[in-house]
């Protein structure tokens, strides 16, 4: 700055013409001539700060690349080699999800290799979107590697593989028990119907239901259900209605009262659902009157209170009646409201007169065998014999005494 000064002090000015051949008065006072410099800001200071930085790094970059490191780049493939991770198709491999797509999710397994588990391979079930099987950014899972792309060597990943193993070994687990299970009717042939059960398609020929409806009639129907075959090995489920219904049919027994819906009307009864067990309630059966026409008293879609008659196991048919529970004659007609009122006490007297019949049975063949030690009350009860009851041998002894 003073170098600067006193250059421009040193300049020498030409005089300045006038008719006195003088300078102006203004001129011949010192003139003084202020230099500065120009601030920079804070920002501004920080940013030729971090370019000078990144000039140096760049510069050793290209200079001295390994400057400072402590292992060379084969130590550094080496390392990789060692720690990488089992990769052949078949084996199990956990990993993180970090992104989802239309078709599917890219997976972190923590290799040099990528990963993707495609839509189809997701889970058992068939989806549209990958999220609807539960998949997202951030799960953490273990994966089966089914396949590698040649072209870019991306292994292809499966949750479908492993769910599928567990499923199989979960019907055969519930096959060994004996277990009713639900399916859900999804398809249909000429043969049978197709079920969902446990993840897994199983066939059910029409053999094996227990109504007579169509396979169009089952679609979307919940069925319960017993496994009759299965074979991982081929592929191989086949269920069956018939044995799980004669399981829910045991557990029915005569004179119980049960909630029921109409399906359909004949003109000699109509037929109930009871909880997946297709019954017969005969038209005799409906009221103590004549019932001349179905539809007058039932409509299909109502649902109503209906007793166990008795039932077919091997052919899976329940009888039942709505007579056995009206108050009185005609009610069923009349006032079917009252009768699903009073339907479980009307069944406990029927009950009542069933044990009374079968004991008064019993006691009928016991009087041809005294030597059992029982005898019948009043009231129609089995029970011990009392010793104040004379026995033939105590009439014999009376007798010889006298």
């Amino acid at each position: 700055m003073a170098s600067l000064a006193q250059h421009v002090a040193g300049l020498a000015c030409p005089p300045l013409s006038g008719a006195s051949g003088r300078r102006p008065a203004a001129l011949t006072r010192p003139t003084a001539l202020v230099c500065g410099t120009y601030a920079l800001t804070k920002d501004e200071r920080e940013r030729e700060r971090m370019c000078q930085l990144f000039d140096e790094a760049s510069e050793r970059c290209r200079t001295a690349p390994m400057e400072g490191v402590a292992f060379s780049p084969e130590d550094l493939d080496s390392a990789v080699e060692s720690t990488d991770i089992d990769t052949d198709i078949g084996s199990l491999i956990k990993g993180t999800v970090f992104m989802t797509t239309s078709n599917g999710a890219y997976v972190d397994i923590q290799s040099k290799s990528t990963a993707f588990l495609p839509l189809d391979e997701a889970c058992l079930l068939d989806i549209n979107h990958i999220e609807e099987a539960g998949i997202r950014a951030g799960l953490v899972e273990e994966f089966m590697i089914i396949d590698e792309n040649p072209g870019d060597e991306t292994l292809i990943l499966s949750l479908q593989a492993i769910q599928q193993d567990l499923a199989w070994e979960r019907c055969r687990q519930l096959q060994a028990e004996d277990v009713v299970v639900t399916g859900k009717v999804i398809g249909g042939n000429k043969g049978g119907v197709v079920a969902l059960v446990e993840g897994l398609k199983g066939f059910v020929p029409f053999s094996q239901v227990s109504s007579k409806s169509t396979a169009e009639e089952l679609i979307d129907k919940e069925l319960p259900l017993k496994f009759v075959e299965v074979d991982e090995e081929q592929g191989r489920l086949v269920l069956s209605n018939r044995k799980a219904m004669a399981d829910s049919q045991a557990q029915l027994g005569i004179g119980s009262v049960v909630l029921g819906t109409v399906e359909s009307l004949k003109p000699y009864g109509a037929f109930i659902d009871i909880g997946g067990i297709n019954g017969l309630l005969h038209v005799s059966q409906i009221s103590h009157d004549r019932v001349a026409d179905i539809s007058t008293v039932l409509q299909p879609g109502d649902t109503l209170k209906v007793m166990i008659l008795s039932h077919d196991r091997e052919r899976g048919r329940v009888s039942l009646s709505t007579k056995k529970l009206e108050p009185t004659p005609g009610d069923m007609i009349r006032n079917p409201k009252l009768v699903f009122e009073k339907a479980d006490e009307m069944a406990q007297i029927f009950r009542q007169r069933i044990a009374q019949a079968e004991a008064m049975a019993r006691a009928d063949m016991l009087r041809f065998q005294p030597e059992s030690g029982l005898t019948l009350s009043s009231e129609g009860i089995l029970g011990p014999l009392s010793s104040d009851t004379p026995s033939d041998d105590s009439g014999e002894a009376q007798t010889t005494d006298e």
